[in-house]
């Protein structure tokens, strides 16, 4: 479900610039320029697509989620859902859904895809914002399975070779970070896999940060650095969290949020450029998208469409998302449902 990048001149130095042992530091002041910046990237109109209410007593809501393409030829739905008013302490169900066309209404709801486990050796204390990507037969879904100390939050793995029965892997917790480290999503970057995911600039607190590490088979990873500090400390939530990238060519675009610029600022989601995808700076705002935990997809035809979601919101939606870049033709890591492979 994600996207295409090329360059390889440039991956080749980035990759050099963000290797294991680098010493330098991915924070960044923020940009003094009083230039404003061009609008890169934004969204259409939303249309609803699926209300996981649907058949319960009392209204539920999907929080942070992810889409895959299956084998069976279904689009699939995976985030959390819980019914309102929002607990998220005890968001202990990941929604499942399918469809078979991105913009079917409404999508087809399924059975809990995977529920917390909060034996040992899990110790899951709520499962939070499950990423999915397709590689090499199997697929990987990457989620927050929580701590009770919330210093040493947990990135859990299941895999499942049809989207429909997952496994933990034996060797989680894959990442174990603070504060509330948390919402991973997962670029790859020729032979190297980096997972990106929110966390604070020191693990008891600090700056609001994405943060990422790094790994060679998808299931050993190495903790790295940061790739954007934003000026705002405290240790809850923070307008760092859903980190999303995607590649066109040699600009690699981060998607984040909650953020100023919609009202209320929980349905604002900005987009910074760079082209080091190890580091984004605060100036380098390209794009705001009024959407709250926002996912990038593209259809069977190769539009793309972003998504929202969100406590009160009442499901999930979808828009066209437009670009302003010029690189339409370019290659990404957005891969094209059963015709193209992300490179």
């Amino acid at each position: 479900m994600r996207s295409t990048l090329v360059a390889v001149v440039f991956l080749a130095a980035a990759l050099v610039g963000f290797s294991l042992g680098c010493a330098a530091s991915a924070a960044e002041p923020a940009d003094k320029s009083k230039a404003d910046k061009p609008v890169l990237v934004e969204a259409g109109e939303f249309t609803k697509i699926y209300d996981p209410s649907v058949g319960e007593s009392q209204p539920w809501y999907i929080n942070d989620h992810c889409f895959a393409f299956g084998p069976d030829g279904l689009f699939h739905l995976f985030g959390i859902t819980a019914h309102e008013p929002a607990k998220p302490m005890y968001e202990h169900h990941f929604a499942h859904a399918t469809a078979k066309t991105l913009l079917q209404q409404p999508w087809d709801k399924r059975p809990f895809a995977l529920s917390v486990a909060m034996e040992k050796p899990w110790n899951e204390v709520h499962l939070w914002a499950p990423y999915v990507l397709f590689h090499d037969g199997t697929y990987y879904m990457y989620y927050c399975a929580g701590d009770n100390d919330h210093t040493r939050y947990k990135i859990h793995l299941a895999t499942s070779p049809d989207l429909k029965k997952w496994t933990r892997h034996p060797e989680n917790p894959m990442v174990v970070d603070g504060f509330d480290a948390r919402d991973p999503f997962v670029l790859h970057l020729r032979d190297t896999w980096v997972l990106y995911y929110t966390a604070t600039r020191k693990p008891e607190g600090g700056n609001h940060v994405v943060a990422y590490a790094t790994s060679d088979d998808l299931v050993h990873w190495k903790k790295q650095d940061v790739a954007f500090v934003d000026k705002s400390k405290g240790k809850w939530g923070g307008p760092c969290e859903s980190p999303f990238v995607v590649r066109r060519g040699t600009q690699f675009y981060l998607f984040i949020g909650p953020r100023d610029g919609s009202r209320p600022a929980y349905n604002g989601t900005d987009v910074y450029v760079s082209t080091n995808p190890m580091r984004w700076k605060r100036g380098a705002k390209v794009g705001h998208i009024p959407a709250h935990a926002a996912e990038v997809v593209r259809d069977v035809d190769g539009k793309w469409y972003v998504s929202h979601c969100g406590w009160g919101n009442g499901g999930v939606y979808l828009a066209p998302l437009i670009w302003h870049d010029g690189l339409d033709d370019a290659k990404t890591n957005i891969a094209v449902p059963g015709k193209d492979e992300p490179k």
